[in-house]
């Protein structure tokens, strides 16, 4: 499987295709509006999410509610394409003024530019908004839909926002419900309170807040991914789908970087049979991978999300017309996007997962791929 997008963020809709989707997995829109509310909530979203439905539109590759073997095309409208009809038009001349040469500090704006030559940062911003995420996270509906078919879970959970910071929980241990009855989607009710206090500070200075979120797949077999060719481990792969989420600036896979300050026999998970026969890992430090590989415990992926770049209270910057020093655009933005991020790198990893599924154990209809997987583990079974 594999996806792509297209669209603007104030352009008409936003486009994903899914390629590689086997035939008869139950897929509904409803679903995928499900995840798409969830990336529009959170507590520090801006005015935009007000605006926007999130309302996914599959036009090819499903019949009757199950996939038929096409690719699978969705597109999103942008309810507020209609207040930048002169901003956004596909045709007729470029007016002089309205140009944006003010790039901003930590965007894409400047490099941007540089890149294509262009000097109206607009070009730039409209793709390189974190808008298009909406699309990633209707295609990783597909994909979620076929872990789901197949016994996989993929979810997560806010573990620090700016200073605030709360757990790390152990994947079997997050309580899901009270991640979604949290305005930010942390799993401690208290300290939820102060994540939403760190925000309102953050709202008063003009200024932004980062945070860590933590993402987790169940029910995956083990041996998904590739120890033989490393650029398709699956460490490797789901470090690069989730650091191309805007605003991610570090991936960790279970205890991450702490483990570098630890020791080997308090790092490696013991090899050891559970109560149900069944050899697995009596800890899960590792995060579930292991040699590019899964293990069979939880996947466990935690990912560093840097303060958003626009800022109402701007820093100073060049202008890419005249080079005089001036303040950084205001694009309308949000505060704290940090709940939002989850949704997106929940779609990722589905993505990633669905996709070594996909070339593991067939593409062509999901009764194959379970026979498959059924047999692939009564022989992995010690």
């Amino acid at each position: 499987m594999d996806y792509r997008t297209a669209g603007e963020s104030h352009g008409r809709a936003l486009t994903a295709l899914v390629s590689g989707v086997p035939a008869g997995v139950p897929l509904s829109a409803v679903d995928i509006d499900s995840d798409l509310d969830r990336r529009r909530g959170g507590y520090g979203r801006g005015g935009r999410m007000a605006i926007e439905q999130d309302r996914a539109l599959i036009t090819s590759g499903v019949r009757f509610g199950v996939t038929i073997g096409s690719p699978v095309a969705i597109t999103i409208a942008n309810r507020d394409a209609v207040n930048w009809t002169d901003v956004m038009p596909i045709a007729g001349q470029r007016p002089a003024e309205g140009a944006v040469t003010m790039p901003r500090p930590g965007h894409a704006d400047l490099a941007g530019c540089q890149r294509t030559g262009s000097q109206d940062a607009r070009d730039v911003l409209e793709r390189a908004s974190a808008r298009e995420t909406a699309a990633r996270v209707a295609a990783g509906g597909v994909a979620k839909a076929l872990l789901a078919a197949l016994g996989v879970s993929v979810f997560s959970w806010v573990e620090r926002i700016g200073d605030v910071s709360a757990g790390p929980y152990a994947a079997e241990h997050v309580d899901l419900d009270a991640v979604a009855a949290s305005a930010v989607r942390c799993p401690d009710e208290e300290l939820s309170h102060a994540m939403r206090g760190a925000i309102d500070l953050a709202r008063n200075d003009g200024d932004t807040l980062g945070g860590v979120v933590a993402v987790a797949a169940i029910g995956v077999v083990p041996g998904v991914g590739s120890y033989a060719e490393r650029p398709r481990g699956l460490d490797a792969q789901l470090a690069a789908a989730l650091c191309s989420i805007p605003s991610v600036k570090g991936v960790e896979f279970g205890d991450g970087f702490a483990a570098a300050a630890s020791v080997g026999s308090k790092v490696h998970d013991p090899i050891v049979r559970g109560a149900d026969g069944v050899v697995r890992r009596g800890s899960n430090h590792a995060g579930g991978l292991e040699g590019g590989m899964t293990n069979g415990e939880p996947v466990v992926a935690r990912i560093a999300v840097k303060p958003i770049p626009t800022l109402m209270r701007p820093l100073k910057t060049i202008d890419l017309v005249t080079g005089e020093r001036v303040d950084a655009i205001r694009e309308r933005s949000d505060v704290c996007a940090v709940p939002a991020a989850g949704i997106v790198a929940e779609a990722e990893v589905a993505l990633v997962l669905a996709d070594a599924y996909t070339r593991m154990f067939g593409d062509t209809c999901v009764d194959d791929m379970r026979a498959a997987i059924e047999r692939y583990r009564a022989r992995t079974v010690l």
